[in-house]
C-alpha cells in the first residue's frame, strides 16, 4: 500500500512550526464534560452528550454570530464528519477517509493524509460510499478507519502513518464510514455492509500503540458446527432458527459506540439482521440476538455483561446504531445513570446503565409497526402484519427510521435532548421472492424486501427536530424542518441549539424553547453535525458543507427535490464567530435533473423489468432509488451514456472512471446492459410525462 502525506503548501510547511499540544489527549480529558475549549472526540466527550460548555455565544446575542473564514475543499463530495479540536488545532475527514489537519489560528492546512481507498479497495469500491463520519485521538495519534476495512493510526503533528491494520476480511462487502472510539489505550471500530453479503457483524478493540488486536465480540453466533466462541455467543444461538450463519445473520456496528468510564464499559448499538427479512435468515422466528440492540462489554475484555433488544427478530431494517448518549438524570426522585437512545423504530429509550433495565420507551411520532413497549417485560407489542405477514403491509417508519445516525445532543441545564426525525411510512413486501430458495448476494445490494426499483416524485417535507423531556416522557417543543434528510444536532450553556438543514441554511434555536434566533445560508445541502470551541478564548461554530450518506444517494426523489446537483455545489468548512466579517461567494442555485428525451428508443416492457433488478442489486447505492439521484451521483435519466451501449460497457465494466469512485462491474454482460438501458429509459420517461401533468 502506496501512502502519501500531502502538503497544503506546495513550498511545504515545516512541521515543527505546529502548535506544541498541551492537552493529553487520554481518558481524564475525555471524561471531562467541563472544558469547552477542546472538542476531543465524535460526541465532544465519553458521554456523547455533543453538549458545549462554553457561554460567549448566547440565545440573546447569538444574531451577532457571522461567517469568521471558510476552507473551500473541492476535491470532496460527501463531508458528514464532526471535526474534533486539539489545542488550535483541526481535524477532520473528508471523501475516501482523508484526514486533514488544519491550524485554526492562521487558518493553514498543516497536513493531509490520503490513505488512498480507492486503489485499495479495488472492484470492492461498488459497496462503499466515500463518506467517513471522523477521526478519534488519543495520545498524540489521529485514528481513521478506512472505507475498505483498515484502522490506521496517524502522527497528530505530521501525519505521518504510524500503523495500519486490516480490520476485516477482505473477500467479504464489510466496509467502515463511521468514526473510531479511543479508551484505555485501546481503539475499537465495527464495520457495515449487511445488504450487500452474508456478514457476521462484530467489534474489534486494539492497542492504540500498535495497532494489535486486544479483543473482538461478535454481536450475532456463527456456524454451530464450528464452535462457539464463548458461552454468550452459544446463548444467543438459541434465539436463531434455520441455518442463519449462511447469510451471515447481520448485526454490524456500523455507528453506535460509547465508552462509559463511571463502570468501565462499552454499549455497542447493534444493527439489522442480514437479510432483512427473518422469515429468510431464522425461518423459524426467534428474538435474533444480538440485532437491533444496546449490548454492555466490560471495556477490557470484550465481555458480554447485559444487553437490551429494542426490535427482537426485526424485519424492518430498525437498526440501533444510533447514538448513545450518557445522562445523570433524576426519575422518581432518585438519580439514575441512564442511557438515552433514540433508534430508527421510532421510540426514545431511557436505561438504567448501571443494570441495563429499561426505565421507559415511548412514541416519538405515529409509530405503527408497534403499538407501544411493555415495560414489564422491556418488548415491544407489534401491530397485525406489521412483519408484512400477508406478503405487504404499510407501516411507519420506513426503513429510513425515525431517528437515523444523524446525532441528537442533550443539554444538562435544559434536562432535553434535541433529536432530527422523520416521519416517512413505506410499504414493506416480500411478494415474489422465493424465501426458502433466496440466496445472500455478493457484493451486490439484496436485503431480502422488495424495494427502491421505483420512485416516488413528491416533494416531501417529513421531518422534525423535536425537543423531549426524557424524564417527564414528552416532547417539549417542536420545530418543522425542509425534505427529510437533516442532519445532526449541537447544543450548548448559551441556550442554543444549532443545526443544519437539507435546505441548505444553519440554524440555531433556543435550547428552551425552540425560537428560531439565527440562520445562515451556507448555498449547499448540509449533512455534518457542526461543533464549538474556543482558541485564545474566542468561541467558535464550525460545520462542514457537503450533501451526503444513504439517504442523499439511494432515496430518490425524497432527497434530490433540493437540487443540489452531482458535484455542482462548492463543499467548504465554515467557521463563526461573534466578531466575524467574512463573505460567502455565492453558490449555484438548486439545480434539478432534466431527464433526456429520446424518442427513437422504444422501451421493452419487459427488457426494463428485468432491468429495474439489476439496478437495484448494482446501481441503486449510488444513483439512486427509481434512478433518480439524489446529487451523490450522476443522474442517469440525464446522461448521454446510457444510450450507447460501447460508452456504457466501458465505464461500467471497464471501470475507466475508477478513480472517480465508480468500480468496475465485470461480471455484467451486454445483455444486463441492455437490459439496465430499458430500465433507465423508462425511468427517464416516467419523469418526463409526470413533469408534463
Amino acid at each position: 500500500m502506496r501512502l502519501r502525506i500531502i502538503s497544503s503548501l506546495l513550498c511545504g510547511i515545516a512541521f515543527s512550526a505546529i502548535t506544541h499540544a498541551v492537552t493529553v489527549v487520554d481518558g481524564k480529558a475525555l471524561a471531562d464534560d467541563t472544558q469547552g475549549a477542546n472538542w476531543l472526540s465524535y460526541g465532544r466527550t465519553y458521554s456523547e452528550q455533543r453538549y458545549s460548555p462554553l457561554r460567549q455565544v448566547t440565545a440573546d446575542n447569538v444574531s451577532k454570530l457571522a461567517l469568521d473564514w471558510f476552507l473551500d475543499l473541492p476535491a470532496h463530495k460527501s463531508l458528514l464528519a464532526t471535526p474534533l479540536v486539539v489545542d488550535g488545532v483541526m481535524y477532520f475527514t473528508g471523501s475516501y477517509s482523508i484526514v486533514i489537519a488544519l491550524d485554526l489560528k492562521t487558518q493553514k492546512v498543516l497536513w493531509t493524509y490520503d490513505p488512498q481507498v480507492i486503489e485499495a479497495a479495488g472492484d470492492r469500491g461498488r459497496v462503499i460510499w466515500d463518506s467517513n463520519r471522523g477521526v478519534a485521538y488519543w495520545k498524540g495519534k489521529v485514528y481513521v478507519a478506512t472505507g475498505d476495512g483498515r484502522l490506521n493510526a496517524v502522527d497528530a503533528k505530521s501525519g505521518t502513518e504510524i500503523w495500519s491494520t486490516m480490520t476485516v476480511d477482505p473477500a467479504k462487502p464489510y466496509f467502515i464510514n463511521g468514526a473510531p472510539r479511543a479508551f484505555n489505550d485501546k481503539i475499537i471500530i465495527g464495520n457495515g455492509g449487511t445488504e450487500w453479503g452474508p456478514l457476521r457483524g462484530y467489534v474489534t478493540a486494539y492497542d492504540a500503540a500498535t495497532g494489535k488486536q486486544i479483543w473482538r465480540f461478535y454481536t450475532v453466533p456463527g456456524n454451530p458446527a464450528a464452535g462457539f466462541e464463548d458461552e454468550t455467543q452459544a446463548m444467543a444461538a438459541k434465539t436463531w432458527t434455520g441455518e442463519w450463519w449462511k447469510h451471515g445473520g447481520g448485526g454490524t456496528v456500523w455507528n453506535g459506540l460509547t465508552y462509559d468510564p463511571a463502570f468501565n464499559r462499552i454499549y455497542l448499538g447493534t444493527g439489522n439482521g442480514s437479510p432483512w427479512n427473518r422469515k429468510i435468515r431464522s425461518p423459524g422466528g426467534g428474538d435474533n440476538l444480538f440485532l437491533c440492540a444496546i449490548v454492555a462489554l466490560d471495556a477490557d475484555t470484550g465481555k458480554y455483561l447485559w444487553h437490551y433488544q429494542t426490535v427482537p427478530g426485526e424485519s424492518w431494517d430498525y437498526n440501533s446504531n444510533m447514538d448513545m448518549v450518557l445522562a445523570d438524570l433524576k426519575i422518581d426522585g432518585k438519580p439514575v445513570k441512564a442511557l438515552l437512545h433514540a433508534p430508527k423504530n421510532g421510540f426514545f429509550y431511557v436505561i438504567d446503565r448501571a443494570t441495563g433495565k429499561l426505565i421507559s420507551a415511548d412514541k416519538l411520532i405515529n409509530v405503527t409497526w408497534a403499538t407501544h413497549v411493555d415495560l414489564k417485560t422491556g418488548r415491544p407489542v407489534e401491530a397485525p402484519n406489521a412483519r408484512y405477514e400477508t406478503g405487504e403491509t404499510l407501516i411507519n417508519p420506513s426503513a429510513l427510521g425515525v431517528h437515523n445516525w444523524h446525532a441528537m445532543s442533550f443539554n444538562p441545564q435544559t434536562g432535553l435532548t434535541y433529536i432530527p426525525i422523520m416521519d416517512i411510512p413505506a410499504i414493506f413486501t416480500d411478494k415474489g421472492f422465493n424465501l426458502v430458495k433466496w440466496e445472500s448476494p455478493s457484493f451486490q445490494f439484496d436485503p431480502g424486501v422488495d424495494l427502491m426499483r421505483e420512485d416516488v416524485p413528491l416533494k416531501l417535507d417529513a421531518s422534525a427536530l423535536i425537543a423531549w423531556d426524557a424524564v417527564k416522557k414528552k416532547k417539549v417543543w417542536e420545530v418543522k424542518l425542509p425534505g427529510v434528510w437533516n442532519p445532526g444536532t449541537l447544543t450548548t450553556a448559551g441556550n442554543l441549539v444549532f443545526e443544519g438543514r437539507a435546505d441548505g441554511m444553519l440554524v440555531g434555536y433556543r435550547a428552551d424553547t425552540g425560537k428560531e434566533v439565527w440562520k445562515f445560508n451556507t448555498g449547499v445541502g448540509l449533512s455534518a453535525p457542526p461543533i464549538s470551541y474556543s482558541v485564545d478564548g474566542k468561541q467558535y461554530l464550525a460545520i462542514l458543507t457537503g450533501w451526503g450518506g444513504a439517504g442523499v444517494s439511494m432515496a430518490g426523489s425524497i432527497t434530490a427535490q433540493h437540487g443540489w446537483g452531482y458535484r455542482v455545489h462548492p463543499r467548504r468548512l465554515l467557521i463563526f464567530s461573534l466578531e466575524g466579517g467574512a463573505v460567502l461567494p455565492p453558490s449555484p442555485p438548486p439545480q434539478m435533473a432534466k431527464p433526456l428525451i429520446k424518442d427513437d428508443f422504444k422501451v421493452d416492457p419487459l427488457v426494463a423489468e428485468q432491468g429495474s433488478h439489476l439496478f437495484l442489486k448494482n446501481c441503486v447505492t449510488c444513483h439512486g432509488g427509481g434512478a433518480v439521484s439524489g446529487g451523490y451521483a450522476p443522474d442517469l435519466r440525464s446522461s448521454p451514456i446510457p444510450l450507447f451501449l460501447d460508452g456504457l460497457r466501458e465505464i461500467v465494466v471497464g471501470g475507466v472512471r475508477k478513480k472517480a469512485g465508480m468500480p468496475a462491474f465485470r461480471e455484467l454482460t451486454d445483455s444486463d446492459l441492455v437490459a439496465l438501458q430499458h430500465y433507465i429509459r423508462r425511468q427517464a420517461n416516467k419523469s418526463i410525462e409526470t413533469a408534463k401533468r
